[in-house]
């Protein structure tokens, strides 16, 4: 990993409209993400760790371009994404590609293997014929697949299978970044492992950038390089993954490490417990968003939005309590 920044986001906003009132007829928009600032290294694993509904897949779904942002820029190796009309975003889309939780929910039911993974290789090249079928054998190879599942549907494969064609489909154009949305959460445990290491070959082979998000710790601590902790659509937490694991700064990455199982029940480990539910983003907390569940709450958390603190390089996290 270099330290050459591949993608970053610069203040970036997300907006949703939420319905309400009498027939849902009034509209009012539910912020996401706020003003949501990070970087992207070229060859890096960047883990994204979080609560479910803090922000992580409208992250993803907002770099893929998905959906529309509210404001900010997108901007990769330099080019504002964001600002791309249907025709460049349609070439930029060769340099970024995404794999789903589920493979069974993106992958065409009446398709079989072999359209789906030449789909985008018609879409965006010209390879036709003898070459584009040596091209789908060669791609299913990389993923561990043999060409005798080319005729096979989604419906005929297992889990582990559907998550490789996935896979193969993404590659198909020679991505520079892939945004992987919990590819291994709909798995058992042995094809996660299975699927993790998979990953990890074709980095090193083809040099891969992973945005990598994922509720289960054990496989984030395996594959990143840095992790990033998104609590109600900020980022309270950055470091390298070696340093987050052996101290946490913000009470709430404290918390959710804790909840992490360990093959010891007489480790010691204390649980911390977090009082309180997660705040509607339509209705976000005045000042840090976390103190109402945080333990160590003082009065400034209440009036005044923290800054990021940096404790070491590259480690640095949005709380009080670092300043005090």
């Amino acid at each position: 990993m270099t330290h050459e920044v591949l993608l970053e986001i610069k203040n970036l906003t997300v907006d949703y409209s939420s319905s309400g009132g009498f027939l849902g007829r009034s509209r009012r928009a539910v912020r996401v993400l706020e003003n949501f600032n990070l970087q992207i290294f070229k060859g890096e694993t960047l883990g994204v760790v979080g609560e479910s509904g803090c922000g992580k897949t409208t992250l993803a779904n907002s770099i893929a371009r998905f959906l529309r942002p509210t404001d900010g820029q997108v901007c990769f190796e330099g080019r504002d994404m964001l600002a791309m009309d249907r025709d460049k975003m349609r070439r930029q889309r060769r340099e970024i590609q995404m794999v789903f939780q589920n493979p069974f929910n993106s992958l065409n039911p009446r398709m079989d293997v072999f359209m789906l993974v030449r789909e985008p290789i018609i879409t965006h090249t010209s390879l036709r014929g003898k070459a584009l079928e040596e091209r789908v054998v060669e791609l299913l190879i990389e993923v561990a697949l043999g060409a005798e599942l080319m005729k096979r549907h989604p419906h005929e494969l297992s889990g582990g299978q559907a998550q490789r064609v996935a896979l193969a489909r993404a590659l198909a154009l020679s991505p520079k970044l892939l945004l992987l949305d919990e590819p291994t959460s709909a798995l058992d445990v042995s094809v996660q492992a299975q699927i993790v290491n998979l990953l990890e070959e074709l980095q090193d082979k083809y040099n891969l950038t992973y945005m990598f998000i994922s509720h289960s710790l054990g496989v984030v601590q395996h594959i990143s390089d840095r992790i990033v902790v998104l609590y109600l659509g900020e980022i309270v937490e950055l470091s390298s993954r070696d340093e987050i694991f052996k101290s946490q700064l913000h009470p709430y990455t404290k918390a959710l490490f804790s909840s992490t199982p360990v093959p010891d029940p007489d480790s010691g480990r204390e649980r911390i417990i977090l009082e309180g539910i997660v705040p509607s983003p339509s209705h976000p907390p005045a000042g840090c968003r976390f103190h109402t569940r945080c333990p160590n709450t003082m009065d400034i958390c209440r009036r005044e939005k923290p800054e990021p603190y940096t404790v070491q390089d590259g480690h640095w996290a949005t709380c009080h309590l670092l300043a005090s």
